[in-house]
């Protein structure tokens, strides 16, 4: 049985769940304890506890096309001195969406969902007058081919 860093074991009925869920996030109690083999009392103490120990969030996934986003892009980020303090900085920066610590030519990753190139530009230099922000490099989408949230189970 694998466990999460925080000590949490996950078992194949547990497994069974999140599948089920990454297809259908909606999906009612009823219809998931079928498929997993539990009541429906079970099953929602299942998810319950999923949620409670930060194996799974249930959200709505936005195309953001639809909900006036017209632009995403992802901005490498150099930095001096240490991460975590910077982390910290940019995390308060509600343009920000994602953002993650990486090894190599940049220091951060951080994906930004904007209405058009003019607020691109106002979250760049929201990112580079961050103190401790040395350069940043903007990677714009110009088309999404693929994306999934089925990771994780297996």
């Amino acid at each position: 049985m694998p466990s999460t860093p925080a000590g949490v074991r996950i078992d194949g009925v547990d497994q069974l769940i999140i599948e089920r869920l990454q297809v259908d996030g909606r999906m009612p109690y009823t219809k998931l304890a079928s498929a997993v083999g539990l009541s429906e009392a079970a099953a929602r103490q299942r998810v319950q506890r999923l949620i409670d120990t930060g194996v799974i969030q249930i959200v709505a996934v936005t195309n953001p096309l639809m909900v006036g986003r017209k632009r995403v892009a992802m901005i490498g980020i150099r930095a001096t001195g240490a991460t975590s303090e910077l982390a910290q900085r940019l995390k308060e920066l509600d343009i920000i969406e994602y953002l993650v610590v990486t090894a190599g030519s940049y220091d951060f990753l951080a994906e930004v969902v904007v209405r058009d190139e003019g607020e691109l530009l106002e979250a760049t230099n929201a990112i580079r007058a961050t103190p401790g922000v040395v350069s940043t490099e903007t990677f714009v989408y110009l088309e999404l081919v693929k994306q999934t949230f089925t990771w994780g189970v297996h």
